[in-house]
């Protein structure tokens, strides 16, 4: 990326965001950084010496789509314009579906799905008016390959990446691009609550958990510059939930293989066991 962009992410207080937002922030561009932990974004922000010329902070709550309308105007009037919009922040909790709380199915929906379709909406109006945009959505691997044990989250990643293909053909006409990545599981905050879940074993069957350095590389190096429709990462556990996607029983045979595995490394991981290490796969 050699010309300055002007990016508009949610979740930046911590995780995938955060790294983001220091990376992007590192190579010259203006980000207008959110999250609904305003004192945790300003404390980081402060810390990393983001500078204020061009770095705007913003508490928003991304179930209001009345917040969304009025952070993506006020992200407007500080940088003229918004080129990309990543819609990152997200919630899951393991655990099976017949004990899912309705607390917990409507944070689920309320946070990964709508927040996506109000943020998606918010800069789409304002992308066709200005003739062009990019909009990123974070899906999951589960979204391919639904994963017992959350459920709830499969569903709602699911919604994210049904929504984000279709809406990528609607806006393409007004030459924005839209773009939904797959990620298996990533090494961020969002696994702490899944500590002694054992619905949540299955999570850590990855022969290694992706890092955010991992999710940055690919959006600065593929997203970005080709905007493709979906991308789905690591490629070889992508390529198997394709095919689980495609023929679902053969999660019967698998299931119980992974959930093992999973379990294993998931003590491993919390007792500090696991080596903390990328997939190291080229982007």
């Amino acid at each position: 990326m050699s010309n300055v962009q002007r990016f508009f992410l949610t979740g930046c207080a911590s995780g995938i965001s955060r790294h983001i937002a220091d990376n992007l922030i590192r190579e010259g561009h203006c980000v207008f950084a959110t999250d609904i932990n305003y004192e945790a974004l300003a404390a980081h922000a402060q810390a990393g010496k983001w500078p204020e010329e061009r770095v705007r902070l913003r508490r928003l709550d991304v179930r209001d789509p009345d917040d969304w309308a009025a952070a993506m105007e006020e992200a407007v009037e500080a940088f003229g314009k918004i080129d990309i919009l990543m819609n990152i922040a997200g919630y899951m909790l393991a655990g099976w579906a017949h004990e899912a709380t309705r607390e917990s199915i409507d944070r689920h929906f309320d946070i990964n799905v709508k927040g996506v379709i109000y943020g998606t909406q918010a800069a789409a109006k304002q992308m066709i008016k200005q003739g062009n945009g990019h909009i990123i959505n974070i899906a999951s691997l589960s979204a391919l390959a639904p994963i017992p044990g959350i459920a709830i989250y499969s569903a709602s990643k699911y919604a994210v990446r049904a929504f984000s293909l279709a809406v990528a053909q609607e806006l393409r006409q007004h030459n924005i691009f839209v773009t939904a990545i797959n990620p298996d599981a990533v090494n961020t905050p969002l696994l702490k609550p899944q500590e002694g879940i054992e619905a949540a074993a299955i999570l850590f069957s990855t022969p290694q958990l992706l890092t955010v350095d991992d999710i940055w590389k690919t959006i600065r190096n593929k997203v970005i510059p080709h905007k493709p429709m979906e991308v789905t990462l690591p490629a070889g556990r992508g390529w198997l939930a394709h095919l689980t996607n495609i023929f679902p029983q053969l999660s019967f045979r698998l299931g119980p293989y992974f959930r093992k595995r999973g379990a294993v490394k998931q003590e491993n991981f919390f007792a500090g066991k696991e080596e903390e290490k990328s997939l190291k796969f080229k982007v």
